[in-house]
């Protein structure tokens, strides 16, 4: 028994030897190097993230994933072409990144591409129809389109999906605003401050419901 302990350890030995690595040292594998970009992106931390997903890429040129968030850590640094390229590349590999189709539509309507925003709003609804955020974004393509009345459905199905969704009543507002419902727009502006307010008092007291 003493024996075979003694060739375990040295076995031990011979593999830290030869990998660089100490017993219980994480495998710095693609996923490794993503997860760490999440959380810098998390963090808002995004030069920090896009070259943690240049490592897991790097590692795994087919991963969609790190394509994904990277061409997101783009998108929110402002480089909007480099986020498309990351962003066609994730949906090339995996076309059922629906956050990928979102910020697709994100940069089309930053661009002023209202008809080509709704069309990849419509494709991430379509994968996840339960996710407040994209009802939203699609509204305010149809809001910016002056379709004031499919804007206020969309942001009627994001406040129902998520009732404490502040921009999406502020925007609802906005619409009702164009509408000349000027009545259902205040009493939706009122809302939004409202949540605006309770959501600062939670950040200052550091209390949450």
């Amino acid at each position: 028994m003493r024996r075979t302990g003694q060739i375990l350890a040295i076995l031990v030995i011979i593999t830290v030897s030869l990998t660089g690595l100490s017993p219980g040292a994480p495998i710095k594998n693609a996923k490794y190097y993503y997860d760490q970009g999440a959380d810098f992106l998390k963090k808002g931390q995004n030069a920090q993230a896009v070259a943690k997903f240049d490592q897991a890429i790097q590692m795994d040129p087919k991963y969609a994933l790190a394509y994904n968030l990277r061409g997101v850590a783009y998108y929110r640094s402002g480089y909007f072409n480099r986020a498309m390229i990351d962003l066609n590349k994730a949906i090339d590999l995996n076309k059922n990144l629906e956050i990928a189709y979102n910020y697709r539509g994100l940069i089309y309507a930053k661009k002023n591409n209202h008809s080509k925003a709704i069309a990849e709003y419509n494709k991430a609804i379509k994968l996840n129809p339960k996710r407040a955020v994209n009802y939203n974004n699609r509204g305010m393509a149809y809001y910016r389109s002056k379709a004031y009345d499919k804007a206020i459905t969309d942001f009627s199905k994001a406040i129902q999906l998520n009732p404490n969704f502040a921009v999406a009543y502020q925007n609802r507002a906005k619409a009702y605003f164009k509408k000349k419902d000027y009545s259902k727009g205040k009493e939706d502006r009122r809302r939004a401050e409202s949540l605006e307010s309770q959501k600062a008092f939670q950040q200052i007291s550091g209390s949450k419901k």
